[in-house]
């Protein structure tokens, strides 16, 4: 009989320690601090029980635990916070959107939802300048709006309709801007967007600018080794690099209990150097707080942070996967602490920001843009055959790849007379 695993505690209630050491208690030992904004930390443990050759989940803990109110934002005024639930709102109900759309045939590829994420994905992006880069993942649609993206542009590219910032090619996330809105594209190799988001950061600095660049990476993708590569080479080159691991609990159907040993994933900053901190990714003034800290400490040139928000993706994996591996109980717990209702309640009865009117008027707003870019996407035509042999690769012409902040400077050195002179060699 197979030896039953050891059950482990994804409430992340270990003494927190940190990537600056503090008074050593001894020679040879140090300690650490890790900021940590959150106002609960969960006491619930996941096990592995085999049934014959099934194998299910059981979860146990203080599942009754009440919700924790929303943290007062130290930067997040009146208007602001109005600005990030709305994107919030807007971010849920377009993914619902595309859920009909896709069941009703008019999704051309699979859809990827961040229910229960939504906090994250619009307040973390929020804290960027406009100048200032986004990479996200499949999840962060609610990071696209903030940056500019409209529903339509969303929905159109799902369908691959000719109008969609693809113009039809791909039928998934796989879009950013380079031109306006500073979004590079999700790399679906996950991992591969930090070391690219940190040369974007160097090359700014090239430029004569710091900047803070942006992306995320799951509880899931931060055990591949391209993120420790590229998080370690922003490390060393001091760049503006915020990384946003969005522990959501389960990479697929693999628990995070299973997938690594510590606590926190924000205590892998302190073998790189660099900051980290722990927030409730269902908490918009949370990651926002976090998220700005990191983004000043990116422009003043002090380097990278690693932000861990820790959240519940109330979703499979994709719209193809029911998650009938997550115990329900698990469930029920992160649906009472679902960003939009904490936040909607947070403006609306606690720091009465809205009226009850003013609250359905936003809402009536939202789902009036919604349905107008719902139908645009549907109405919008498919791309004609012929387009599809040209826009793949960059042709001749096709555009022109000018720096953004300035000449870049470089040092140039003259080689040594002996190495001008050497003639160049050919190996066959």
């Amino acid at each position: 009989m197979p030896k039953k695993p050891k059950a482990r505690s994804h409430s992340n209630h270990r003494a927190s320690r940190a990537s600056r050491p503090t008074t050593p208690a001894s020679s040879s030992q140090r300690t650490y601090t890790i900021l940590d904004y959150r106002l609960e930390r969960p006491r619930i443990e996941l096990r592995q029980v085999r049934d014959g050759d099934t194998v299910r989940y059981e979860v146990s803990g203080d599942l009754s635990a009440p919700v924790p109110p929303i943290r007062e934002s130290k930067y997040l005024g009146k208007q602001q916070c109005i600005e990030i639930y709305r994107w919030m709102l807007l971010n849920r109900k377009m993914e619902a959107a595309l859920e009909n759309l896709y069941k009703q045939g008019k999704v051309v590829g699979g859809v990827y939802f961040g229910l229960g994420q939504e906090g994250c994905s619009c307040a973390s992006a929020y804290a960027l300048e406009p100048d200032e880069w986004l990479g996200p993942l499949i999840r962060n649609q609610g990071s696209l709006l903030v940056r500019g993206f409209s529903p339509r542009d969303i929905m159109m590219q799902y369908m691959a309709r000719a109008g969609s910032p693809t113009k039809g090619r791909d039928a998934s996330s796989h879009f950013g801007d380079i031109q306006k809105r500073n979004v590079v594209a999700p790399i679906s190799t996950l991992g591969d967007l930090i070391p690219v988001l940190a040369g974007v950061a160097l090359g700014a600095r090239l430029q004569g600018k710091n900047i803070a660049v942006m992306t995320y990476i799951g509880d899931g993708g931060q055990s591949t080794g391209v993120t420790y590569e590229g998080l370690n080479f922003a490390a060393v080159q001091n760049l503006g690099l915020v990384l946003f691991v969005e522990n959501n609990l389960w990479g697929y159907s693999t628990p995070a209990d299973m997938q690594f040993l510590i606590e926190d994933l924000a205590e892998r900053a302190i073998a790189y150097g660099i900051p980290g901190v722990i927030v409730d990714g269902t908490d918009p003034c949370q990651v926002y707080d976090a998220a700005h800290e990191a983004c000043e400490r990116a422009r003043r040139g002090e380097g990278p942070t690693l932000i861990e928000a820790k959240m519940m993706r109330m979703k499979g994996h994709a719209i193809h996967d029911a998650a009938e591996y997550v115990p329900k109980p698990l469930f029920e717990y992160w649906k009472k602490r679902d960003p939009i209702a904490r936040f909607e309640n947070f403006l609306v009865n606690v720091k009465k920001w809205l009226t009850p009117a003013e609250h359905e008027k936003l809402l009536a707003g939202v789902d009036a843009q919604l349905e107008a870019d719902r139908e645009f996407a549907v109405a919008s035509p498919m791309p004609t055959p012929e387009s599809a042999a040209g826009g793949t690769y960059c042709e001749e012409g096709c555009h022109e790849v000018k720096p953004k902040y300035g000449v870049p400077t470089v040092k140039s050195r003259k080689a040594p007379a002996t190495l001008r002179a050497e003639s160049a060699v050919h190996l066959k």
